[in-house]
This record gives C-alpha cells, structure tokens and sequence, in this order.
C-alpha cells in the first residue's frame, strides 16, 4: 500500500520559511518523481515544484520560483520542501505526489497522493 505522509506545515509571518516532508512508503523512491502542489480556498489545485527520481532536474512553477526548493533523500524515502520569504499568496493546503514515470506539472498525472498539511501565511 503506498503511502505518502506531509508534515511541516504551520501558521507564520510573512517573510517567514517553513521546510515541509514528505515521507513514503510502499513506493520505490527513486523509481518515482515526485511533486508539490497546493490548494488554497476556492482555488484549483496547483503545480508548486517538482523533482525527478534521481534529483538531477527540478522545476517550479513562476511564483515559488527563487523562494522554494525542493529536493529528496532517497535513502531516507522522503522529499522536501523549503519555503523561503513566504508571504500570504502562499496560504494553501500542501499536498505532494509521486508518479511512476518522469516529472510532471500536471496533478491528474499523478496516482499517489498524501493528505496534505496546512500553511498559513499573515502579512
């Protein structure tokens, strides 16, 4: 059964950083790229960044781009997120998501998926 499990989500500050995990299980990690999406109130899901199975090519969507990083342990199954001079446009629940295949910007190309963990950003 695979499993992906977000922590690291909060209330801050604008200007503030936050670093969210996800942590899988029952997946191999680096047969499988990965990626953040997020989904604020109202809104439809959106691409955040994303990250291929070995690391070696990573992308982001224009608004997190020079602010977010993404990256992944293999050895620990487990992908990253930091979030760098968050402001309030980044207020959204946070999901990541694993693919099977290379990197995707799309969330309907992406079958596993976890619960998502809330960020809160006051100006």
């Amino acid at each position: 059964q695979v499993q992906l499990v977000e922590s690291g989500g909060g209330s801050v500050q604008a200007g503030d950083s936050l670093r969210l995990s996800c942590a899988t299980s029952g997946i191999t990690l680096s047969d499988s790229a990965t990626g953040w999406f997020r989904q604020a109130p109202g809104k439809e899901r959106e691409f955040v960044a994303a990250i291929s199975r070995l690391g070696f090519y990573k992308f982001y969507a224009d608004s997190v781009k020079g602010r977010f990083t993404i990256s992944r342990d293999n050895a620990k199954n487990t992908v990253y997120l930091q979030m760098n001079n968050l402001n309030a446009e980044d207020t959204a629940v946070y999901y990541c998501a694993a693919r099977d295949s290379s990197t995707s910007t799309r969330p309907s190309e992406y079958p596993y998926w976890g619960q998502g963990t809330q960020v809160t950003v006051s100006s």
